[in-house]
C-alpha cells in the first residue's frame, strides 16, 4: 500500500514495533524477576495487552487495495486506494493493480511458477539468499557471547537480562536509523555498508577472544568493556542492514502472481535457518571455540558478495516495475530475456 517513494520508511516499522515490543518484554522481565515469587507469572500475564490491542485493532482494520481486486471488489478497492493516497487522481496505479491482478489469475500454480526460468532471479535473492543469509550473519553467537561480557563487567546474575536490553535498545535505535536511510541511501548501500562494518566487528572479537579468553584465562573488565561496545555496534550495523532488508527487499521483488508463495518460501526458509543456526551453534562453538567467530567473518563477507554482484537496487522503483531491473542486470538479464524472446515466438 505504500507509495514508492517512501515504501522502505513504511515497511521498517515492522522491524521498528517489533524491536520496541522485544525492548518493552525485556524491561518488564527484567522488573518482575524482582518479584518473588510470582513475578513470572505477572511477565506472562501481561502478554494479554498487546494481544488484546491487536484483535480490537483488526476489527477497523480495512482491505488493501491490492486483495479488495483480486477479490473482484473494484469500486471499494478505488475508495481505499483514495483514501490511502490522499488524491483522486489514482486511475493509473489502479489500472496497474487491475491488470497485475488479472495476469496473477491466469497463474494456476504459483508454487511451480516461482521455480519457473523467468523467476529466477526472485527464487535465489529474495526466497532463498536474504532469509537464509540473515541468520547466518552471527547475530545469534554474538547475543550469546553478550552475557559472558557483561558478567566479566561485574553484572553478574543479572547479566543476561541486562544484555539482552541493552542489545535490544540498539536494535531498535538501528531500526529507527534504517527508517530513515533505507529510502536515502538505498537497500544495496545498506546491506554492503554494514556488511564491512560486520566483518570487521566479527574478526575483532573472535581474535580477541583467541588471545585473551578460554582455557583459564580471566577476561580483562577494560577488554570486557571493549567486546561490549563491539557487540552493540555489530547489534546496530545489523538492525539496520540484514534484519530489516532480510524482510524488505523480498517483499519488494516478487511479482504479484508469485507474491503469496513467495512470501511463505520467505518464511520458511527464514525458519529453517533459525532453527539449524539453534541446533548447530553450541556444538560448532565447542568445537571452534573462538573460530566461529572467523567463520561468520567468512559468511558475512560472502554474503556482502552475493549483493554485490546480484542485487540490483529496488528503491523508489514500483513493485510493478521492478521486472525492469532483471532486464539490466549482467546475470539475470539471461533468463529473463528467454522468457521474453519464447514468449514472442
Amino acid at each position: 500500500m505504500a507509495p514508492a517513494k517512501i515504501r522502505g520508511t513504511v515497511n521498517q516499522l515492522f522491524q521498528l514495533t517489533t524491536c520496541i515490543g522485544i525492548l518493552v518484554a525485556n524491561l518488564i522481565n527484567y522488573k518482575t524477576d524482582q518479584i518473588h515469587p510470582w513475578g513470572w507469572r505477572l511477565s506472562l500475564g501481561l502478554a494479554v495487552v498487546p494481544a488484546t490491542l491487536m484483535f480490537i485493532g483488526g476489527l477497523f482494520l480495512p482491505e488493501t487495495p491490492n486483495s479488495l481486486v483480486e477479490q473482484g471488489k473494484l469500486e471499494e478497492a478505488k475508495a481505499v486506494l483514495i483514501k490511502v493516497r490522499g488524491t483522486n487522481n489514482i486511475e493509473a496505479e489502479f489500472q496497474d493493480l487491475v491488470e497485475a491482478s488479472e495476469a496473477a489469475r491466469a497463474v494456476k500454480n504459483p508454487f511451480r511458477n516461482l521455480f519457473a526460468r523467468r523467476n529466477r532471479p526472485q527464487l535465489v535473492i529474495g526466497a532463498i539468499g536474504l532469509p537464509a543469509f540473515q541468520q547466518l550473519t552471527g547475530m545469534n553467537s554474538i547475543l550469546f557471547y553478550a552475557p559472558v561480557m557483561f558478567q566479566s563487567l561485574g553484572f553478574g546474575g543479572s547479566a543476561s537480562l541486562i544484555s539482552s536490553t541493552m542489545t535490544n535498545a540498539a536494535l531498535v535505535i538501528a531500526a529507527i536509523m534504517s527508517m530513515y536511510s533505507a529510502d536515502k541511501f538505498g537497500r544495496r548501500f545498506l546491506l554492503l555498508e554494514a556488511s564491512v562494518e560486520m566483518f570487521c566487528y566479527m574478526v575483532v572479537v573472535g581474535v580477541t577472544l583467541a588471545l585473551k579468553f578460554g582455557e583459564g584465562k580471566e577476561l580483562p573488565k577494560s577488554l570486557g568493556l571493549v567486546l561490549v561496545i563491539l557487540i552493540c555496534l555489530f547489534v546496530l550495523a545489523y538492525g539496520r542492514s540484514w534484519g530489516p532488508m532480510g524482510w524488505l527487499v523480498p517483499s519488494e521483488i516478487f511479482p504479484l502472481e508469485t507474491r503469496s508463495a513467495g512470501q511463505s518460501v520467505v518464511v520458511c526458509v527464514n525458519l529453517f535457518f533459525t532453527a539449524l543456526i539453534a541446533q548447530c551453534f553450541l556444538v560448532s562453538l565447542c568445537h571452534l571455540k573462538y573460530g566461529i567467530f572467523l567463520l561468520f567473518a567468512g559468511l558475512v563477507f560472502g554474503m556482502g558478495s552475493f549483493v554485490y554482484f546480484l542485487l540490483p537496487e529496488t528503491k523508489q522503483v514500483p513493485i510493478e516495475e521492478v521486472y525492469l531491473l532483471w532486464r539490466q542486470h549482467w546475470l539475470w538479464k539471461r533468463y529473463v530475456e528467454d522468457h521474453d524472446e519464447k514468449t514472442d515466438q
